[in-house]
Parts: structure tokens; C-alpha cells; sequence
């Protein structure tokens, strides 16, 4: 039995998810750069953060959330575990923003992408997909 299946039968909703998370990687990513050259600049007080150092965890954290939207893109079921519990993780974050943080415009935009990439997640078409690979064949 192949480990991948081929481009075709992936369904929208995987390469439409993948896509979301592929963006919430590239945009933590870019922070992360930011954060660096911000680091590098000396224009701001790190007694309370470093720059170097939540920019390692960034590119860490957010590379593998990277590299999951890739494989949903190309059709590989590994990236839904990924992608799934990065949007399971973001959930609070969305709500602290909306909440406590008092930054309901960055927390809506948040909101936006979490939500529907978990919807797509957890769509037939895409659980379907999933179970595939286990499910008994039918022709013998």
C-alpha cells in the first residue's frame, strides 16, 4: 500500500487547510526575522525579552507548522496531526487577544484563519480522506 496518495484524490478541503497553515507559518516566521533584526538594532530594552531567543522559538515552533500546511498541500496525512494541534493551541491565544489582551482586531484576524482551517480539519470530505488508508477494501 503506497504511503501517499496520489495529487488528485486529495481533497479541497486538505489543500485549502494547508494553505491556511502554511500562512500562519510564513507570518510567525516573519516575525521571527523581525524580531532578530529588532534584537540586532539595540534600539529597545531586552532586560524583559530576548529577541535571539523568542526568535529561536518561533522558528522551531512555527517551522514545524510550516512544514505541515506543506504536506497537507501535497496531499500527505501527517500534516493534519500538525495542523490540528497548532490550531487547537491558537484557539486561547485568539481568545486572550479578544478578551484580556484588548486587541480585538488582531484576535479577529486570528480568528479568521484558526476557525476555518479547523473546520476544514475536521470536514467529511477531509476525515474521509484520512480513514481511507485504513479503511477494508471493498473489492475482495
Amino acid at each position: 500500500m503506497p504511503l501517499e496518495t496520489p495529487r488528485s484524490s486529495v481533497p479541497s478541503t486538505v489543500r485549502a487547510a494547508g494553505w491556511l497553515v502554511v500562512l500562519e507559518g510564513v507570518v510567525a516566521m516573519g516575525f521571527a526575522v523581525y524580531s532578530i533584526i529588532r534584537a540586532a538594532s539595540g534600539d529597545h530594552d531586552q532586560s524583559v525579552t530576548n529577541g535571539y531567543g523568542f526568535a529561536l522559538w518561533l522558528f522551531v515552533l512555527f517551522g514545524g507548522v510550516l512544514a505541515g500546511g506543506i504536506a497537507l498541500v501535497r496531499g500527505v496525512r501527517w500534516g493534519r496531526a500538525v495542523a490540528v494541534l497548532a490550531q487547537l493551541l491558537l484557539l486561547p491565544v485568539v481568545w486572550s487577544l479578544l478578551t484580556d489582551s484588548h486587541q480585538p482586531i488582531i484576535g479577529t484576524v486570528l480568528a479568521l484563519v484558526v476557525v476555518p482551517t479547523l473546520v476544514l480539519l475536521f470536514s467529511p470530505p477531509t476525515t474521509r480522506w484520512l480513514a481511507h488508508e485504513y479503511a477494508p477494501d471493498v473489492d475482495e
